[in-house]
């Protein structure tokens, strides 16, 4: 009991900064017909804010195996250093917000990992929708010849509430409700003698396995962009007439991550969701695409100073 109500606390979003749900904010809204009344600018009269979106309900995500609630939370390393930490769900959004705010700053690489990010995720998404699709259709044709199979699910489903401030959250607790399914699904075949136990864990394990080294990916991506003498590093770093510091953080991300694509640099390629806000006019457009996006031959060598 007591390890089971403490599996139940380490799942609760409270603890976890970055799920927490922000606070509501509450605006005193007029009547109808008092808003019809309300004076615009245009005749000296004023508009009245509605206020901030937020919430009607809590969000939340249903899990019904072990398999799926570590993927989630993932595993922390202790005091001793005995136990290697486990990047998880959680982990891996909360990267992606920081990584998601940053590409306000105008961050080429910030662009970058995020559609290399997202781009990865969807297509393991695709793989798993792909495979459940072929085995539901296994349960239907089971099904026309008289043998009625249902989908095994936990008596005690864990049900924790979100509130993830970015929109890769929400892409994240999706993603881990299709590995619970699928989960749900495999232990459902190798029960009822359609997979093997050995087949049933290799299904598990790759699937596991892409998950587990796609929430790896931003991680290091992170830790360097979001250091002081990255945090500054924008598109402007990479134009003729840039200063010395701009010219030392675009030989630092180079030697750090490679070559930006240029699609990418001049915004054709976007993330799906990107925190950047720049209408560029054609001179500035052309400026980015004929910035250089390399360092120099005698500049091939890292600066030690920001790595």
């Amino acid at each position: 009991m007591a390890a089971r109500e403490r599996a139940t606390r380490e799942m609760a979003p409270a603890a976890e900064p970055d799920l927490a749900v922000e606070p509501a904010v509450t605006h005193s809204l007029a009547a109808p017909e008092e808003l019809a009344a309300l004076e615009f600018p245009a005749s000296g009269r004023r508009i009245v804010d509605p206020g901030q979106l937020t919430d009607t309900a809590p969000d939340t995500m249903t899990l019904h195996t072990k398999d799926a609630f570590r993927m989630f939370t993932g595993r922390q390393a202790d005091a001793e250093g005995n136990v290697v930490p486990i990047a998880g769900g959680k982990r891996f959004a909360a990267v992606l917000k920081s990584i998601w705010y940053l590409s306000a700053n105008d961050n080429p690489y910030a662009d970058w990992i995020l559609i290399r990010v997202y781009d990865s995720l969807l297509e393991i998404r695709k793989r798993l929708d792909l495979v459940i699709r072929e085995r539901e259709e296994d349960f239907e044709r089971l099904k026309r010849k008289g043998l009625a199979l249902s989908v095994m699910g936990s008596r005690n489903p864990k049900t924790v509430e979100l509130g993830f401030r970015s929109p890769y959250g929400y892409a994240t607790a999706e993603a881990i409700v299709e590995f619970d399914y699928h989960v749900r699904m495999v232990k459902t075949l190798v029960q009822k003698d359609r997979l093997s136990d050995v087949q049933g864990r290799a299904a598990i394990r790759e699937v596991g396995r892409k998950l587990r080294a796609l929430f790896l990916e931003p991680i290091r991506w992170e830790r360097h962009l979001l250091r002081e003498e990255l945090r500054p590093l924008s598109r402007n770093d990479f134009l003729p007439g840039a200063d010395e510091a701009a010219r030392r953080r675009v030989r630092a991300a180079v030697a750090l991550f490679g070559e930006v694509p240029r699609k990418v640099f001049t915004g054709v390629d976007a993330p799906r969701h990107s925190q950047r806000r720049v209408k560029l006019s054609e001179p500035e457009l052309r400026l980015l695409e004929q910035a250089s996006l390399s360092v120099a031959e005698e500049q091939q060598q890292p600066d030690t100073e920001l790595l």
